[in-house]
């Protein structure tokens, strides 16, 4: 797919031309995607470019020609969990799941491919493909494997998000759902995956989980190896159950990790704040406030059944309007290629080179 022209881009998006050529000359890696969702609902086809349905809420924010024209090099693509399954019922699904996303970037006349370790990633994007990295939310996908992520075959597999929107054997969620859970924290079996994970060099990922069984998973986990938060909000802009407190980007930080901000605007928005794009970066100038300008990241959560700003509801449109708030705010380039990607390759070649 060819590189459209960075004047006829800012043109019709209304922002700067710097804006739009910075898009293209930087990696930028969203550290959440949620489109095998719709791939799995009703085929969504993402080689085809589509008009975002239902105004741009929900569904429908990613196709690989609008994330090509806006600049995206690459993504943790998620493959997530229907916790109502049985486990053996879960872990059958996954493998279902699994055959159909490795066919789809197999299948893909070199648009996608994955990238397992740093060293893959930069192989990947030197043909200019978008490079994909396995992730799976909810990992009790994996509940009924006694091996843990090692099930997931060639080591494709690069993260976990622990928990999701409902406890799990593993331990609680940060949702409200909580309240039905007496024990807060990981359980046994959640400090085993936490573990399993470690030793398989696969990030673990502390989205969506509560305060109680995010410090266990802390304490249990190898501090040798980055930690990261993919998709969140923070308290101190919002307050609001989905979204980390100082204590908890800090931690993530002094592990070597990142936090990604995401893109669901009821976590973020707060009054009098902004209503466009520009409230992902107050909260990310909240976590470079807290934990360094290292520690931040983008994970938009796109195609999770979110509801964005109404400037970033397509993808053509959010990375380069999202420069553009940088700039904006007086960003200088190398804090931009950090947030936008360049901190989540560090802790990639980090934990994988």
């Amino acid at each position: 797919m060819q590189t459209p022209d960075p004047r006829a881009l800012a043109e019709r998006l209304g922002i700067s031309e710097d804006a739009t050529a910075l898009c293209h000359a930087i990696e930028i890696i969203d550290l959440h995607l949620d489109t095998f969702i719709p791939v799995r609902l009703w085929g969504y086809d993402i080689f085809r470019a589509h008009r975002p349905p239902f105004g741009g809420h929900f569904f429908g924010h990613l196709d690989l020609p609008r994330a090509t024209e806006g600049g995206l090099s690459a993504g943790m693509w998620s493959i997530t969990t229907n916790p109502f399954r049985t486990a053996r019922g879960r872990l059958r699904t996954f493998r279902d799941n699994l055959a159909e996303f490795r066919a789809m970037v197999v299948n893909s006349d070199g648009k996608l491919a994955f990238a397992r370790t740093r060293s893959e990633y930069d192989a990947v994007r030197a043909t200019g493909a978008h490079a994909v990295m396995l992730a799976i939310q909810g990992g009790n996908a994996l509940e009924a494997a006694p091996e843990g992520p090692a099930a997931v075959p060639d080591r494709l597999l690069t993260r976990v998000t622990l928990v999701h929107l409902t406890n799990a054997g593993y331990g609680a969620s940060s949702a409200p759902v909580h309240m039905l859970r007496r024990d807060k924290g990981l359980s046994d079996h959640g400090r085993r995956f936490v573990e399993q994970c470690n030793a398989e060099r696969v990030f673990v990922d502390l989205a969506h989980i509560h305060r109680a069984a995010f410090w266990d998973a802390v304490e249990v986990h190898d501090a040798s190896q980055p930690l990261i938060v993919t998709h969140t909000g923070v308290e101190g802009v919002k307050p609001h159950w989905r979204n980390l407190d100082d204590a908890q980007i800090k931690a993530v930080a002094d592990s070597g990790g990142v936090v990604g901000v995401m893109a669901q605007g009821s976590f973020l928005s707060r009054k009098g704040g902004p209503r466009d794009g520009a409230m992902l970066i107050e909260h990310m100038e909240h976590i470079i406030d807290v934990g360094g300008e290292d520690a931040v990241a983008l994970g938009t959560d796109y195609d999770g059944a979110i509801s964005p700003p109404k400037d970033i509801r397509s993808v053509e449109e959010a990375y380069p309007r999202l420069v553009q708030h940088m700039l904006d705010r007086g960003w200088r380039e190398e804090r931009i290629r950090k947030a936008m990607g360049e901190n989540f390759l560090r802790c990639f070649g980090e934990l994988r080179p």
